[in-house]
């Protein structure tokens, strides 16, 4: 029978921390922590509606970890044992800052580590409050199976959808070995500090003694946030003690903070350094940390997990796996908390560690990352028509890289923006500098990041109007052939097909960018799959672009799909303003006179044109001055009478 033991720390006093045991999972935000990887199972039972790392029965709760790939690296593993040595990550499934189930999820991650021999491990005499300049790295080793990192997770989402909720942030690991005092430490980073595997050093630590510290003002308020540490300790039973540390200058430790309370402990990289780790408790009592350790046979996930000994398995054997969580709004690290702005970031880049005793400054052993965490796409715009030729068109600006859960908001000093400047993407019509700022939901109230774009205009570049000489179709078995001959075809960015069965709207079914050959004249075909076996007759156009964005269209064409017959159609989406359009279906070539009639009965326009066989697509102008309402076309033809009627809107 599978046993989790949880372990959750209550405050006594702001000195010391008493661990109390319960024997039952728990849910914080709706996330599981019960020694447990799946979602819609808990306490060791089938249960609905609750989130966790991956999902392999229910629908209603979240997995959180992007699963793509899993089948093919569990094939690798297969046919290719020496890839289980491989790491590789994934991140969260969903987009940062999304809100799911009335949960704010913020950002997760998975990553499987180097281990057996390991190329990401310390040599001897690392401890955790030395700079990272001056941490030893071997090329490679192997290291005792109780400090050899697995796979370790870490998410952080709020427990509602708004940035006053509480803050939550879950980790888990698991290790080798399952027996013995295990000991780890999640560190979190202000910086881009990284691994150099190469050089075999850390680089871009922070400014304090290789970190960044965290300072007050006289009255105990946060001024800047610096580096994080969480540590655990559980022995081959249970979770013995998790404990949060902050990177300060000694000195510091004689305020009194406002968000939490110092705890006590103080280490540095020697016993005369002015910076180092000191140990915080929250301000009030209650629970705010919860661990547990897993049972026998418990799921891996679908990434299965690789021990030491490079076999794969689909099972933890008991406490092998451990998962923990904090609140970060109670013990006071909860950017909200701090500065009252739900956006910004309490770390930037995470580091996970083991060591090799109970001691906080005890030699450190095995390592995962540093990796990214917390960072947001950073807004990246470009124009698809940078530079007007010789007059103004239409530009479109647009983020590169958007994320849907972002706010960008545009503004322009010197531009014009034609569009709507809100979202990631505007249409502009003049030369100008135009600043997108994104925030990372509508309702952090702080820019996150922002990005310029120039559109300039050169006055003395000559664009020659794109002539369309010929547009054509030809029917096959298969599809249907569109073809068009173009003069100053150099001054044309795009074409674009669009097509109609007579009463819906054009729409696009094929883009074919410009022929960049320095001829000014160029063919183009186009094969469409004409499928539409509802429609007798499918008639089509070409919209094309210039190199300023100026969009014209070619004449409309059409082409009979099914059988030939005689008949008339109003092309129903063919009235622009002033013109209407009307297709005419003939066996052979005769003649037409097309009559057009009001309501009263009074003519108002009649000619008699050339029809070829086949569909031939008329244009009816001169509705100019006529006003709107509905009017009757009645076309003879070969001593047949066909009519229609539309309505012209102003």
């Amino acid at each position: 029978m599978k046993k989790n033991l949880l372990i959750l720390l209550s405050l006594i006093s702001i000195y010391s921390i008493l661990p109390a045991q319960i024997t039952s999972p728990v849910l914080k935000a709706n996330f599981g922590v019960d020694g447990e990887l799946r979602a819609n199972f808990f306490g060791g039972a089938i249960e609905t509606g609750n989130d966790d790392w991956f999902r392999n029965n229910g629908s209603l709760g979240e997995f959180i970890i992007d699963t793509t790939g899993a089948a093919y690296l569990l094939s690798r593993y297969a046919s290719i044992p020496s890839s289980r040595r491989l790491p590789f990550f994934r991140n969260m499934r969903f987009p940062q800052f999304s809100v799911i189930n009335n949960r704010l999820l913020i950002d997760a991650i998975f990553i499987r580590d180097y281990h057996g021999d390991d190329s990401t491990v310390f040599s001897g005499g690392n401890k955790n409050a030395m700079n990272p300049n001056d941490w030893n790295c071997p090329v490679s080793q192997g290291i005792p199976d109780k400090n050899d990192i697995l796979d370790m997770f870490m998410h952080v989402r709020r427990a509602g959808p708004n940035g006053s909720d509480s803050l939550w942030l879950f980790g888990a690991f698991s290790l080798d070995n399952t027996t013995g005092n295990r000991y780890i430490d999640f560190e979190m980073y202000q910086t881009d500090i990284y691994y150099d595997r190469t050089a075999q050093k850390f680089f871009g630590y922070g400014p304090d003694a290789g970190h960044t510290a965290w300072q007050f003002d006289a009255a105990g308020n946060v001024t800047r946030p610096g580096d994080i540490i969480f540590t655990a300790e559980y022995s081959s039973s249970s979770l013995s003690t998790v404990e949060a540390r902050i990177w300060v200058h000694q000195s510091s430790l004689s305020v009194t903070p406002g968000v939490f309370s110092w705890g006590g402990q103080f280490d540095g990289a020697s016993s005369g350094a002015v910076y180092g780790y000191a140990n915080i408790v929250p301000k009030t009592a209650g629970t705010y940390y919860t661990g547990l350790q897993c049972g026998n046979n418990t799921w891996t996930g679908p990434f299965n997990a690789v021990l030491q000994d490079n076999s794969v398995v689909s099972s933890y054997d008991a406490r092998q796996f451990m998962e923990f969580s904090v609140n970060l709004s109670k013990i006071g690290l909860d950017p909200y908390v701090t500065s009252s702005d739900p956006c910004l970031m309490p770390f930037r880049r995470i580091m996970v560690k083991t060591r090799a005793s109970t001691s906080f400054s005890a030699e450190l052993k095995d390592f995962v990352g540093p990796f990214d965490f917390f960072r947001a796409p950073r807004a990246a715009a470009t124009a698809n028509i940078p530079m007007f030729c010789g007059t103004t068109g239409i530009s479109n600006i647009s983020v590169t890289n958007p994320l849907p859960t972002s706010l960008y908001t545009w503004t322009t000093a010197n531009g014009n923006i034609v569009s709507s400047n809100i979202g990631p993407e505007i249409s502009v019509d003049q030369p100008g500098d135009y600043i997108v700022s994104q925030e990372l939901m509508d309702s952090c109230g702080s820019t996150y990041a922002k990005d310029t774009v120039t559109v300039t205009l050169d006055p003395n570049c000559a664009l020659l109007k794109t002539e369309l000489k010929d547009f054509r179709s030809l029917r096959t078995n298969k599809f249907l052939q569109l073809s068009w001959v173009v003069a100053n075809n150099l001054s044309t960015r795009q074409y674009e097909i669009e097509r109609s069965n007579g009463t819906s709207a054009f729409e696009v079914v094929g883009k074919v960018p410009a022929n960049r050959s320095n001829d000014q004249t160029v063919s183009y075909t186009y094969n469409d799959v004409a499928n539409d076996a509802t429609a007798t007759i499918l008639y089509y156009r070409l919209k094309y672009t210039d190199m300023n964005g100026r969009t014209s269209y070619s004449k409309i064409i059409a082409e009979n799909i099914q059988h030939n017959k005689k008949g008339i159609q109003l092309l129903r989406n063919g009235v622009y303003g002033t013109q209407a359009y009307l297709s005419l279906s003939s066996l052979q070539p005769t003649d037409a006179k097309i009559e057009v009639y009001n309501q009263a009965g009074a003519t108002l326009m009649s000619s008699r044109i050339k029809v070829q066989k086949g569909v031939s697509v008329v244009r009816l102008d001169n509705f100019e001055n006529r006003s709107s309402g509905m009017y009757i076309i009645k076309v003879t033809m070969d001593n047949l009478v066909f009519s229609d009627k539309f309505i012209l809107i102003k």
